[in-house]
């Protein structure tokens, strides 16, 4: 994709940074007839079902939904595996949570999709909606008006726009040039993610196990019904400890935390760490700058809230933009901005103090935190208002 407007020209929107979050915005601002352009100093390689990415997500039903607006989802949901249930146990004992699409009047609760999935498709919905990408460039600088937020390039070209949208990761150049400070601290632990094949099919079921480490979960994907990708968290030394084992040794130490929910495990992938964090944005807006995705809020990834969070910031920013763009009012005023800055702020404080306050409980090898977690567990999934409520706040409901 070429660059067809001279950067001079006054665009409605910049967005800075390509993945799912960045890339999903800049679709959701064409389709309103705004002109939009996207800033991505690294171009994504095409996706390929014959290399799976190792990063998955397990998207709710209202980003889905959002995504087929934007046009995108079909051209996901093709290559993207559904969940019809989760299961949550204690490795300690006591009772299971789980959800069931049949009783709560669904198809399925979500679907496992691959993190180059989402980009690819992404991306080509932006060529479809108009969207200018410069690609291989980064911003160096930021300068605003109050009416225009001027980018400056890398390579010495500027892009002046209405609005600036920072979606370029937890490390956000933009979110820093606008000087919107963090706060966030490390858990000391990593996830260790790859696919495995079980010996006995994972019945279209995602499923998580606490352990005293952190977590362990299994989420469906294709391979005939039987290859799922893991998300193991565990304390740094121990995550070091887990990828040096040869593949025998991981899948029966794997088997083993899994409880052989899906048999035995064999290692059909490579596996990595990624460190853990939490990381909040302090606004997520300043002058003609808003924060989304990653750059705004870094979550543990134990409830798999990440990309959902960060696609709702974006869903939300373009149904502001449609409701003043409908009311003929200027839909980039800084009090509009301010109350989505407010609202999303408000959701991500809750969900990442939610989501670190269940990794601590659950990772806490106390005997009185073991003997309550299965029993609370079991208790939750035996009230169905509540174990509804529970569902219809992660599906976005």
């Amino acid at each position: 994709m070429s660059v067809r407007k001279p950067v001079r020209d006054l665009l409605d929107v910049a967005v800075v940074g390509g993945g799912v979050v960045g890339a999903a915005a800049a679709v959701g601002f064409a389709r309103l007839g705004l002109s939009v352009a996207l800033v991505e100093a690294r171009m994504p390689a095409p996706w390929s079902a014959e290399a799976p990415d190792l990063r998955v997500y397990a998207l709710a039903p209202d980003n889905a939904a959002w995504l087929d607006t934007l046009g995108a989802w079909d051209a996901v949901r093709s290559s993207a595996h559904p969940y019809r249930r989760m299961v949550v146990r204690d490795a300690a004992g006591g009772g299971a949570l789980s959800f069931d699409a049949d009783t709560l009047g669904r198809r399925e609760l979500g679907w496992i999709v691959e993190h180059g999935l989402l980009v690819d498709r992404l991306w080509s919905a932006m060529a479809q909606a108009g969207v200018t990408v410069h690609p291989g460039k980064s911003v160096v600088t930021l300068e605003q008006d109050g009416a225009v937020a001027s980018l400056g390039l890398g390579d010495g070209g500027t892009l002046a726009a209405r609005l600036a949208v920072a979606a370029d990761g937890a490390a956000s150049v933009l979110r820093g040039l606008a000087g919107i400070e963090v706060d966030g601290r490390g858990h000391g632990q990593r996830a260790v993610v790859g696919y495995v094949r079980g010996s006995e099919s994972h019945r279209d079921t995602a499923w998580q196990r606490f352990l005293p480490g952190g977590p362990l979960a299994l989420l469906p994907c294709g391979g005939g019904g039987r290859t799922s990708s893991i998300v193991w968290t565990l304390p740094d030394a121990e995550a070091s400890r887990v990828l040096d084992l040869d593949d025998a040794a991981f899948a029966r130490e794997l088997t083993r935390a899994s409880d052989r929910w899906i048999g035995e495990l064999e290692p059909v992938s490579p596996r990595v760490a990624f460190p853990l964090r939490t990381q909040l944005a302090r606004t997520q807006h300043a002058g003609r700058v808003v924060v989304v995705g990653d750059a705004a809020h870094v979550v543990h990834p134990l409830a798999g809230q990440g990309v959902n969070l960060g696609l709702r910031d974006a869903a939300a920013l373009q149904r502001h933009a449609m409701r003043m763009l409908s009311d003929g009012r200027d839909w980039s005023t800084a009090n509009g901005l301010a109350r989505w800055s407010r609202t999303r702020h408000s959701e991500a404080t809750v969900a990442a103090r939610a989501f670190d306050a269940i990794n601590l409980a659950c990772s806490n090898a106390h005997p009185v935190a073991t003997a309550l977690r299965g029993p609370l567990l079991g208790l939750t999934g035996r009230i169905a208002p509540l174990r509804r409520a529970l569902w219809r706040h992660a599906a976005g409901a």
